[in-house]
């Protein structure tokens, strides 16, 4: 099995280099230990929380848990021992070096809410989700997605061109480390696993009685609707539960980094608009196991083929800027007469407009809602189709025909 290169390894090493601590968040099995202790080299001790033992010593007696694994020492799933935090804090103000903390931790939200708490000032929180595109399929360095020619022409010199069947092959393959690497190669046992190891302890640690089975077909249905406007009550309905009950695990799903929302894009001058967020997941092969896709020519031409590539293109851009440190500015713009925006990325005080769509030659007129961005309060910049075409190439001066390969 080979090491898959993280993107965000530049901006890991970079980060401690200057804070004395360091937290990588995100959802179970994207390579966050992996990646540390590649990085680290050796050079720092290692302990895991999943260990019993060490948990409850670092909950009940943290300054002698930092005394046995002093610095610089990774310690990893630290979520299960928040006691550590203050601790560390006073490590730090005796004068701990930069670097001294490095830290893994699932359930982003709740971690980062307790670590910048107790570590005002002293950590530096990054995000890290399963594998980019970029990252399985391309060479170089990725900096982060941006609409415009010169940038454009550098990812496809860093990317690999694939055809439309390709992309949904990627789609369709996934972007889990333990998969994609080769480990678990057989798909369904592995997606299987990942779900089951999820409810267990993530959800096990967040909620308790839950049903197992009724919280899989929770995320089943959730998966059914990736790339659409959030509906909490269809998706309570398809499962037998109540809004409350699906308000309260769908931001389990959020909190442990399956799901993501993109917001809607708004302001005084955008009259009619649409105020609920649309979901996505972090992770496509994951949607195309819930909804039992079997094969990627099957979920090319299946229903959810438009709102899976949707959703593999908004995550795509959300990950590259991840990757560097960096939160995207992104929001999605739609009126109550359906008129739609998929994706506006504001980029240096300017919005750029973006449609996503499956055909690999759009027609012109697809880019006429993006002059309603003329009445925003930020000025319209070059827009885009994301497509499945072979090459970069533009319907106009100011629309862009960008291929999926390259971003």
């Amino acid at each position: 099995m080979e090491y898959i290169s993280r993107d965000i390894e530049p901006t890991i090493l970079d980060a401690a280099g200057e804070y004395a601590a360091l937290i990588v968040t995100g959802p179970r099995q994207t390579g966050k230990t992996t990646t540390l202790r590649r990085l680290a080299d050796g050079g720092r001790a290692y302990v895991t929380l999943d260990d019993i033992e060490a948990r409850r010593l670092a909950r009940n007696d943290p300054e002698l848990f930092l005394s046995l694994n002093p610095a610089p020492v990774l310690i990893d799933e630290v979520q299960y021992a928040p006691e550590l935090f203050p601790r560390i804090k006073i490590e730090i103000d005796k004068g701990a070096a930069a670097g001294s903390y490095w830290m893994t931790g699932s359930q982003s939200f709740h971690l980062m809410e307790l670590a910048r708490e107790s570590l005002a000032g002293r950590v530096a929180v990054l995000s890290m989700s399963s594998l980019s595109q970029h990252e399985i399929y391309g060479r170089g360095g990725c900096p982060p997605f941006t609409v415009s020619l010169a940038a454009l022409g550098e990812r496809t010199e860093s990317g690999s061109r694939t055809d439309a069947k390709g992309q949904f092959e990627r789609i369709w393959r996934g972007s889990m480390p333990g998969h994609v690497s080769g480990k678990f190669a057989h798909r369904e046992r592995f997606y299987s696993s990942y779900v089951q190891t999820y409810i267990q302890r993530d959800i096990g640690d967040m909620l308790t009685r839950v049903d197992a089975l009724q919280f899989e077909d929770f995320i089943r249905a959730a998966a059914c609707r990736a790339g659409q406007l959030l509906n909490t009550h269809e998706i309570a309905a398809d499962v037998g539960v109540t809004d409350n009950t699906a308000k309260r695990w769908l931001a389990i799903l959020e909190k442990s980094s399956v799901i993501f929302y993109l917001r809607p894009y708004s302001n005084n001058l955008l009259k009619r608009t649409i105020k609920a967020p649309k979901m996505y997941f972090f992770d496509t092969g994951l949607v195309a196991w819930l909804t039992k896709y079997s094969t990627p020519d099957i979920l090319m031409n299946g229903a959810i083929n438009g709102a899976i590539l949707e959703n593999y293109v908004v995550a795509e851009i959300i990950k590259s800027y991840a990757n560097n440190g960096l939160n995207a500015g992104v929001h999605y713009w739609r009126d109550k007469d359906g008129k739609e925006i998929d994706l506006i990325l504001e980029h240096d005080g300017v919005l750029h407009p973006i449609e996503i769509k499956k055909a690999a030659s759009p027609s012109a007129g697809i880019a006429r809602t993006f002059k309603v961005l003329d009445n925003a309060r930020l000025p319209r910049g070059t827009g885009a189709v994301v497509c499945t075409r072979a090459e970069v190439s533009a319907i106009d001066r100011e629309t862009l025909l960008v291929p999926v390969w390259t971003l």
